[in-house]
């Protein structure tokens, strides 16, 4: 059985792989994707996550353009400097004019969940803006959707902005905040699993060696995500496989071998501990007994094998169907 999925990114280079994972994947069907401010400018977002869906003959899937900035109104602080000025390492293609769709990525989400009550994974890999305003817009889409999914967060790992918080979180703890506490089942895919999850030289070698333009691409473009986390982060050329870790994991393509159901909180406030993820696993030495109230499923153990698969789907997914697409060599 196929998973319903509706994306939301902010699509720099590990977004791209989720799309092309959830686009290519015969077990997941992607309804949507939106696009929001993170990585890169909400503009550049819905365009990349467009030309990923396009590369890969899949237009009709639409793409929303979602929120600019954080819910609260404070500038957005961008990531241009780990994805390239083009959110895609550099290698992509600015020319290229997506069709949009025509709602915003938080009406979206409130229609294609209550067009499919009961069965949409919402799958949230970039800041968790758009989710929130469709929650303020429709609050009863928590009793409707499949569950939530996203890419954030750190439970007992160090986080990757501040010595507590994780990106995805820091960048908009109140929309966050507002997303763990909505009464749906909440998956939590944090650096507990993916800063453990990596892509390799070895990894990005097969796709430059690939025989379609598609996989040749990605090889290219994860050249500049490499170097950031060879400077900052690994000491070698390698990646992280955070956002399309969150896709398998939200869509049971890929089931972790550790992920207690906890009470979970998102720190709102001015102090240093301002976007961590409170974690109650206090009973991480009792087996995790069950917890009153608790709907967070977190990720603590997973395959650290998993980025053969997505680069084995990748390489198998032939040229782009874009044609005289400039970023396809």
């Amino acid at each position: 059985m196929t998973t319903k999925v509706l994306l939301d990114c902010d699509t720099g280079c590990d977004d791209t792989l989720a799309i092309l994972y959830a686009a290519l994947h015969p077990d997941i069907e992607l309804l949507g994707v939106g696009g929001v401010w993170g990585n890169v400018s909400a503009e550049i977002a819905a365009r990349n996550s467009a030309h990923t869906l396009a590369m890969v003959g899949r237009p009709e899937i639409p793409v929303a353009l979602g929120a600019a900035g954080p819910i609260t109104g404070v500038p957005p602080v961008y990531a241009y400097h780990v994805h390239g000025d083009d959110g895609q390492g550099n290698v992509g293609d600015p020319s290229f004019t997506p069709l949009l769709a025509e709602e915003s990525a938080a009406q979206q989400i409130v229609r294609i969940v209550r067009g499919h009550p009961g069965e949409v994974e919402v799958i949230a890999v970039g800041p968790m803006t758009n989710l929130a305003v469709a929650l303020a817009l429709d609050p009863e889409i928590s009793s409707l959707v499949r569950g939530v999914t996203i890419m954030g967060g750190a439970a007992m790992a160090p986080g990757n902005v501040t010595p507590v918080a994780e990106a995805n979180i820091w960048c908009d703890p109140e929309s966050a905040a507002a997303v763990f506490n909505a009464p749906w089942r909440l998956r939590m895919v944090g650096l507990d699993v993916t800063m453990r999850t990596l892509l390799t030289e070895d990894h990005r070698a097969r796709l430059l060696e690939g025989d379609g333009s598609i996989s040749r691409y990605v090889g290219r473009m994860l050249d500049f995500y490499f170097s950031f986390f060879a400077a900052n982060a690994f000491g070698e050329r390698s990646s992280c496989m955070h956002d399309a870790l969150a896709v398998a994991i939200g869509a049971d393509t890929l089931t972790p071998s550790l992920a207690p159901t906890v009470n979970a909180y998102v720190d709102t406030s001015e102090g240093p501990g301002r976007g961590q993820t409170i974690c109650d696993l206090r009973g991480r030495y009792m087996g995790f007994p069950e917890q009153d109230g608790a709907h967070c499923e977190v990720a603590l153990e997973s395959d650290p094998e998993f980025a053969n698969e997505v680069v084995a789907l990748i390489r198998a997914a032939g040229d782009s169907a874009i044609t005289g697409d400039v970023s396809i060599q």
